[in-house]
């Protein structure tokens, strides 16, 4: 019985060891909502690395008639990162953007280059901002939400997309880069 305490003990001072601090301690900021958004949003920005690989050519691509092509994908997303940030959150998109306007750009130069400042665009805005308005309500589609709902909402239309870039990638023998 002794023998069976002793291993009970260490294996809890084993694993109370390797919790990390709690949310709000003193100098810990890994599990705050911003550092939280930033590492899904990384991730789904991996979107810019498939853009890249994407041959040219391919950018007119479209499964079938009536169906967003390659670079419409790219651009709507494009679009969306200014968007929401603008409409949702009050936070203006740089005034050399025309927002209403972005899914009309074409060519894969201008694409990427269009989906790489969209990308930097939010990283950038939500590095720098505060956290009352993480916190304060706003509309998105009608509904009263707050600025968490709409980052969320941010990630998680780049996400849908995302899967359909690799579904358009794979249709046109592309391997997502990182999946090589």
């Amino acid at each position: 019985m002794k023998k069976l305490a002793t291993i009970a003990l260490s294996a809890l001072i084993v694993v109370a060891l390797g919790i990390k601090p709690v949310q709000g301690q003193e100098g810990d900021n890994s599990n705050s909502f911003k550092q939280q958004f930033s590492q899904h949003f990384d991730y789904a920005s991996r979107v810019l690395s498939l853009a890249k690989a994407m041959p040219a050519e391919k950018y007119s691509w479209r499964p079938e008639e009536g169906v967003s092509s390659v670079e419409e994908v790219y651009t709507h997303i494009a679009r969306y990162n200014f968007y929401y940030p603008e409409n949702s959150l009050g936070i203006p998109a740089p005034e050399d953007i025309d927002v209403e306007n972005i899914e009309s750009i074409t060519g894969k130069e201008e694409v990427v280059a269009i989906l790489e400042r969209s990308i930097e665009y939010v990283k950038e805005i939500v590095r720098k901002m505060d956290e009352s308005k993480l916190k304060q309500e706003t509309e998105l589609y009608g509904r009263t939400v707050n600025g968490q709902a709409v980052l969320m909402q941010l990630i998680t239309h780049k996400s849908e997309h995302v899967g359909q870039s690799i579904a358009y990638a794979r249709m046109n023998g592309v391997v997502p880069p990182w999946s090589e």
